[in-house]
């Protein structure tokens, strides 16, 4: 059964984590449900996020070796850099769009997480809807190489608010893309590149934690298969994203917020 459960606890991450419903307060909402010990493992969850980082970076790795190239060659090839001008300007936005999150994430992160109930989970899900509902008509025009400076600031002071668990990064990011008029494409390109500091960062943290704590032998293989398990849900379930964002359909995803703050409400009434 350890193994069934930890595979299952990894196909969920992986399920949750690239859609705009929040994959931290998934777990917690599973953890508050069940009582299990498993979802309160910190170096599952170490895993399990590698996991997804994985996949995420397996499809947009073409992108970030690229832009990577663009940035360095900009800074020590003077000859080049009108080639790769628009490629620097977009690792720049990339930037600007990480710092507040990143300020605020080092400031009041462990706070935030250690201050979570299951009522506060229940209106960071409505928040959630209501943000996703705001944007359902939104229908932009601007491209990658569109996107200003004040748009990733923009961007990222809404990114803080993910930090309050229960809040999708992923949507409030789309949300702020799709404010700032970004096509429906590039909003989705800008949100997962953004996901790639946050993500780096906070498995930074957890690579220490895990150092501190190793994993017991016993549980190596169980949280590989949960790994494996996240990796390759998240890659289906950013394909599905995609199509749904794509579609203008990222409404779906308010209505189901909603249907699980009402949940929330009524079970923990």
């Amino acid at each position: 059964m350890k193994y069934v459960i930890y595979t299952l606890l990894g196909i969920l991450q992986g399920f949750t984590e690239p859609l705009p419903i929040s994959s931290s307060g998934h777990l917690f909402l599973f953890k508050n449900i069940f009582n299990t010990e498993m979802l309160q493992d910190l170096n599952f969850e170490i895993f399990v996020n590698f996991g997804s980082f994985l996949a995420i970076l397996f499809i947009f790795l073409p992108d970030i070796i690229k832009l990577i190239k663009s940035f360095f060659m900009y800074i020590f090839n003077k000859e080049k850099r009108k080639q790769v001008k628009q490629e620097f300007h977009y690792c720049m936005c990339i930037i600007i769009g990480s710092i507040p999150v990143g300020i605020m994430g080092l400031l009041f992160k462990s706070k935030l997480e250690s201050s979570l109930t299951i009522k506060g989970l229940g209106v960071s899900f409505l928040v959630t809807a209501l943000l996703l509902f705001i944007v359902k008509n939104a229908n932009g025009t601007k491209e990658d190489k569109d996107i200003t400076y004040k748009d990733a600031l923009i961007i990222g002071l809404l990114q803080m608010i993910a930090l309050v668990p229960g809040i999708s990064r992923s949507g409030i990011v789309l949300v702020g893309c799709l404010l700032c008029k970004l096509k429906k494409e590039a909003s989705l390109k800008y949100t997962f590149m953004l996901y790639f500091p946050v993500s780096v960062a906070s498995m930074g943290l957890g690579v220490l934690d895990f150092i501190e704590n190793p994993a017991s032998s016993s549980l190596l293989l169980p949280y590989i298969l949960g790994m494996l398990a996240a990796g390759i849900v998240t890659y289906l379930s950013y394909q599905w994203l995609s199509s749904i964002v794509k579609k203008g359909k990222l409404w779906k995803f308010s209505i189901y917020c909603l249907a699980l703050a009402v949940f929330i409400f009524i079970y923990f009434r």
